[in-house]
C-alpha cells in the first residue's frame, strides 16, 4: 500500500474545514469520517492532523486545566446523584413501611 504525501497547505485547508464543520456533527470522529474522504484521504491521517493542530495551537497546562476542572465538575455531580440516590432509597423505604403499617390494619 503505497502512503500518500499532502502538502502542508492541503493539511491546514483540511483542519481548517474540520475545525468549521465540527459543530454540524454530533462529535469531531463523525466530522473527521464525513470531511476526509473530501479531501482524498482516510480518517486517520486527518485525525492526526487534528490532533497536531490542536497540541500546537493550545498549550499542554490549557488542556490539563481544562481536563481538571471538568473531572472537578463530574466529581460534583457525582456526589450529588449519590446524595440523590440515598434520598430515594430513604424514601422508598419509609412509603414501603408506611405500606406495611397501613395494611395491617
Amino acid at each position: 500500500m503505497k502512503t500518500r504525501n499532502y502538502t502542508p497547505e492541503i493539511k491546514e485547508r483540511a483542519v481548517r474545514m474540520l475545525i468549521e464543520a465540527a459543530n454540524d456533527y454530533p462529535s469531531t470522529w463523525s466530522a473527521i469520517q464525513a470531511i476526509a474522504p473530501k479531501i482524498g484521504c482516510t480518517p486517520e491521517p486527518l485525525r492526526s492532523w487534528h490532533k497536531k493542530h490542536i497540541d500546537q495551537t493550545i498549550p499542554a497546562s490549557v488542556q490539563a486545566q481544562s481536563q481538571e476542572q471538568r473531572i472537578k465538575e463530574l466529581e460534583r455531580e457525582c456526589r450529588e446523584l449519590r446524595q440523590a440516590n440515598e434520598i430515594i432509597r430513604k424514601a422508598a423505604a419509609f412509603f414501603a413501611q408506611a405500606e406495611t403499617r397501613h395494611s395491617h390494619k
